[in-house]
């Protein structure tokens, strides 16, 4: 028979290479997403894109 840790030892190993190829992918996926963000270090969007608003609006119930 084999010893047990050696062959927990494997599955270790290759348990951290399949994490470590998907890290890898995920930071490539990341940096692709980033590349199309050029607007990402500009500031907020405007207040009120369409300008202030002229009266509050009024909610009322359905009749019937």
């Amino acid at each position: 028979m084999s010893d047990p840790t050696s062959e927990q030892r494997g599955e270790g190993e290759q348990d951290d290479a399949v994490k470590r190829r998907f890290r890898e992918a995920l930071a490539r996926k990341q940096a692709n997403a980033k590349k199309g963000e050029s607007h990402a270090d500009r500031g907020a969007t405007a207040a009120h894109p369409h300008g202030p608003l002229s009266h509050k609006r009024d909610f009322r119930r359905k009749s019937g």
